[in-house]
């Protein structure tokens, strides 16, 4: 049988390390790997065009692509996670004490549709008791994909002055989303962000993730045993990581584990207005 090719873009994550370097191999598959700096692009690429076949995907882009009926599907494999208290900062000095105090007041945040804003506005909401339409999100760009219209709550800014300058000027009260938040001249407007992240985990059972694997759909159903293999291989190179590299252990891989984090995320964003309906994991991940 000849191999197919799949264009693949992920990131260069350490659990999917031993997939990249050769030390995990299929007789079915080989990658074509397109590194693309910053990953966010390779979302946009994917949900797009049609140069990728295989990408690392924010599961809320995913969730907005399957609505506007891109030709995508998912696989749980979760290859980044992160904790949304920590990710929300506002200035070390200003006047935010509570995450109450957020309302009335205006929150910056790359794109509304960005997947940690998603998870961070929903504890905001469910842990901290905030009127989440009291608040006014400004936003930067767009969420990926054409067809998505930010809701009225939102108002777009031009992409300079970036989103911690317009904070520390006193345009926003507080902003999220950064990938690494620097912690010079800030703080979390959740106290002892980290202790409350991990308290919220353990009284919850759900670990955040943010990005998952997504598949070209014709791909899937061209070939039967394309997502079971893709499965096989990634849960190979991750206990390869963990057992040989030291690398830190990602949240389990397969939807039955991860199901419950993807539905509160899409729950998450039909209460945010970013879906007009409520959609179940299984519409959007394959059953591996």
């Amino acid at each position: 049988m000849d191999k197919i090719t799949l264009r693949t873009a992920v990131g260069k994550h350490a659990h999917v390390q031993p997939l990249r370097d050769g030390r995990v191999t299929s007789d079915r598959i080989a990658f074509d790997w397109v590194d693309i700096e910053p990953l966010p692009k390779a979302f946009r690429q994917m949900v797009r065009g049609d140069d990728l076949d295989l990408s690392e995907m924010a599961i809320v882009t995913h969730l907005m692509a399957h609505h506007f009926g891109k030709p995508i599907i998912g696989l749980a494999i979760p290859l980044w996670w992160r904790l949304p208290h920590a990710n929300l900062v506002c200035a070390a000095g200003g006047p935010i004490k509570h995450p109450k105090d957020l309302e009335c007041c205006k929150v910056g945040v790359r794109a509304y549709g960005q997947t940690s804003g998603v998870w961070v506005r929903g504890i905001l909401q469910h842990s901290y008791g905030v009127d989440l339409e009291r608040i006014t999100w400004g936003t930067m760009e767009d969420s990926h994909l054409a067809e998505y219209v930010d809701p009225d709550i939102c108002r777009r800014y031009p992409p300079k002055p970036p989103l911690r300058d317009l904070m520390l000027d006193g345009e926003f009260a507080a902003i999220m989303g950064e990938r690494v938040v620097d912690p010079s001249a800030v703080r979390t407007v959740i106290p002892d962000a980290e202790t409350a992240a991990q308290d919220w985990i353990r009284q919850s059972g759900i670990t955040p993730i943010n990005h998952c694997v997504t598949l070209r759909s014709e791909l899937a159903t061209a070939h039967d045993w394309l997502a079971a293999e893709l499965m096989s291989l990634f849960s190979h190179a991750r206990e390869i990581a963990v057992a040989e590299d030291g690398a830190e252990a990602p949240p389990a891989y397969g939807l039955e584990h991860c199901r419950a984090s993807l539905q509160c995320a899409f729950d998450y964003s039909y209460q945010q207005l970013i879906t007009p309906r409520r959609y179940e994991a299984s519409e959007l991940f394959l059953p591996l």
